[in-house]
């Protein structure tokens, strides 16, 4: 008996897909406004001539809104790549833009291809693309898989979990890392550094895009997605044999079997085809109404991402194809969690309208069983949107928490009215993240952070009182201009006095010893524990250069800021008291100098002691002084107090192992000008 499907194709699963019992390939795209579709196979090495054209029958290949044929492997005639060609109505006043002259990428393809004479440019303008546009890379016909053999999922880090945001390419891409050229800037790269992450102490990276995106494009970071379900070629060794799916395989198994979770930095909220001026590659041709948020005149897009255009999630086969993508990385991919950019974009509807009671994508993300135990972690704003804490709708998502940042830096920098602020972020951000009826949020949901990829790195925070970017291209006009920073006198490192550079190091100790004793999940960027600088450039999006590179020859230059973070981290991850499911409530007591805090607006004083015995650890009592002179703190808990770190002295004594701490044998201490102590009362 014929089988329909092996005759007409199936509608499911969109993508391509190898059936072994029938030994041909299925190909199912979705383009509900197209009068019809074609299929592209190409050979290696002939990217003009197509080996076979597939016209799709309009009553056999079709079913509602999605088109499939299916194709033997004879037929197929040894092609290793495929496209399509969509026909159908160019009208942009009523949001349709087909052109049967442009090659489109399949949405669901499982790696892409760039021929030798890839162009954007000719993706943008009228004509053909043949042998111009990205194409999609047919599966192998045969039955091997990846061996996950071994791979142990790392445990699911609670009070220690410590998240390091870094750039694959960047990370190893200096020759200062001391990486094979070849691995230089890839997956396996990341691999040859696992070591120092462990000795480090970080317990989970958050990869900046590792999505294929377009190379000419000029976005470093990658935030400009091409296809949702590969990794970027370039950064794997072997991008012209797409072998990068298996190398960033190796690269998770890796860092799994040193228990370090993986996180993706993953853009759904806009694409490379940016606006009525982009390319066309796949989304814009298959269906301009479906995949993307138009204005009123449909001839221009929404564009509350900033780049372009806004991609309809609240679209049921839009949200389907950004489920599948997580689906596809956590399942196949082995990762542990997702941080959302612009996340605030989910709850547009599809008048763009801002819906914040039960937005479908985020609904479906959320109750999907596959990601139940996977981290979402949202970045909760966009051009037109800030949804921070309980008015993002994703109740039980981690957010990034940019007034944690902003709170920070402004006292650490010496700013007023800033007391009681600092006092709310260092307990959780209750203020956000309420945890009353009916929300009860967790404190670990806010990613407490001072430093990210955009903005100044954090020895930048304290040496540039002004961004520079010139090199980005824009007049020195991107980036923002809210920075909080401080020069502390001396703008950049030109001739820098070392009375000024003490002074830094001091500071940066300072923001990272309150980032380590907060309540919450802290996040900090690569190369801040050893000062990598970016030169004062706050927004280096399109730096593939030695600007955004992490350059390790500070960390032979500066060990003792390495040991400062290392036994910070190892400080927290000891302390089970700091990072807590539950707000610390009477578990805290807040102090100032000698009594109660002090409130008042010159105020810049703040101390505060959490009380260990729920938690079977010790106690911390912790002095803040961002005064510019010394003060003295009355310890305000009775005990044997033992001072474990005091920022303004030098390595090794700013910070000593418990076992090697100092009693102290007053019941006060002078804190000096702009430092923070720590004290701990060890648990009898």
């Amino acid at each position: 008996m014929n089988s329909w499907f092996a005759i007409e194709g199936s509608p499911t699963p969109l993508g391509v897909t190898w059936i072994p019992s029938e030994t041909s390939f299925n190909f199912s795209i979705y383009a509900r406004n197209a009068t019809g579709i074609i299929l592209l196979l190409f050979r290696e090495g002939n990217y003009t001539e197509p080996v076979a054209e597939l016209v799709f029958d309009v009553i056999k290949n079709r079913s509602g809104r999605i088109w499939h044929i299916r194709v033997a492997l004879e037929d197929a005639q040894d092609a290793r790549y495929y496209a399509y060609r969509a026909l159908g109505e160019f009208n942009p006043s009523q949001g349709h833009r087909y052109d049967p002259q442009k090659l489109l990428l399949d949405p669901y393809a499982r790696g892409v291809f760039f021929p030798p004479d890839y162009s954007r440019g000719a993706c943008a303008q009228p004509g053909s693309t043949m042998g111009k546009a990205p194409l999609g890379v047919l599966p192998p016909n045969n039955s091997e898989s990846y061996d996950w053999a071994g791979d142990v999922k790392p445990p699911r880090h609670q009070h220690d979990l410590i998240i390091y945001e870094m750039h694959v390419r960047g990370f190893t891409r200096d020759p200062s890392s001391g990486v094979a050229i070849n691995e230089r800037g890839t997956y396996s790269g990341v691999i040859k550094k696992i070591p120092y992450l462990q000795e480090l102490g970080i317990t989970a990276v958050e990869l900046l895009p590792v999505h294929q995106f377009d190379p000419q494009e000029g976005n470093y970071w990658g935030y400009m997605t091409l296809n949702f379900f590969s990794p970027h070629h370039a950064y794997s060794q072997f991008p012209q044999r797409c072998k990068q799916m298996d190398e960033f395989r190796d690269m998770v198994k890796a860092l799994h079997q040193a228990g370090i979770e993986v996180i993706l930095d993953v853009v759904y909220n806009h694409t490379s085809e940016t606006n009525e001026l982009g390319p066309t590659y796949s989304f814009r041709g298959l269906d301009n109404l479906t995949y993307y948020l138009l204005a009123d005149n449909r001839e221009y897009y929404m564009n509350d991402s900033g780049t372009g255009n806004v991609f309809h999630t609240s679209n049921r086969y839009v949200r389907h194809l950004i489920v599948e993508s997580l689906r596809f990385w956590v399942k196949e991919m082995h990762v542990d969690g997702f941080r959302f950019d612009l996340a605030s974009i989910f709850t547009r509807d599809s008048n763009g309208g801002v819906n914040l009671i039960d937005p479908p994508i985020i609904a479906a993300i959320t109750s999907d069983p596959d990601f139940q135990d996977i981290r979402l972690i949202a970045e909760a704003w966009d051009i037109n949107s800030y949804q921070l804490g309980s008015k993002f709708p994703g109740i039980s998502w981690l957010q990034w928490n940019g007034e944690y940042r902003d709170t920070v830096r402004r006292f650490v920098k010496g700013d007023e009215q800033q007391v009681p602020a600092l006092m709310s972020r260092i307990y959780g951000s209750t203020d956000l993240f309420p945890d009353n009826l009916p929300d009860v949020y967790h404190p670990y949901q806010s990613i407490n952070f001072i430093t990210a990829h955009d903005g100044f790195c954090l020895y930048d925070l304290v040496s540039y009182h002004h961004k520079r970017n010139l090199a980005n291209g824009n007049n020195n006009t991107d980036g923002t201009d809210s920075n909080f920073s401080w020069n502390h006198g001396w703008e950049g490192d030109e001739n820098l006095p070392n009375d000024i550079l003490l002074l830094r190091k001091q500071q940066i100790k300072n923001l990272f010893t309150i980032l380590m004793l907060s309540n919450g999940t802290p996040m900090f960027v690569m190369g801040d524990e050893f000062l990598n600088t970016q030169h004062g450039n706050n927004n280096p999006y399109n730096q593939d250069t030695e600007i955004s590179w992490l350059n390790w020859h500070q960390l032979q230059q500066f060990p003792d800021m390495f040991r400062f973070f290392k036994l910070m981290i190892q400080f927290r991850k000891q302390h089970p008291s700091i990072g807590r499911s539950r707000f610390w409530r009477d578990q805290v007591k807040w102090y100032g100098t000698s009594g109660a805090v002090d409130l008042a607006s010159y105020s810049r004083t703040l101390a505060f002691c959490i009380l260990g015995a729920t938690e079977f650890d010790d106690d911390i009592y912790v002095m803040i002084n961002a005064y510019w002179q010394a003060l003295e703190f009355r310890i305000q808990e009775s005990g044997a107090w033992h001072l474990v770190v005091d920022t303004s002295l030098s390595g090794p004594d700013d910070i000593v192992d418990t076992n090697e701490s100092l009693l102290l044998t007053s019941d006060s201490y002078w804190v000096n000008a702009r430092s923070v102590a720590v004290f701990i009362k060890k648990r009898e």
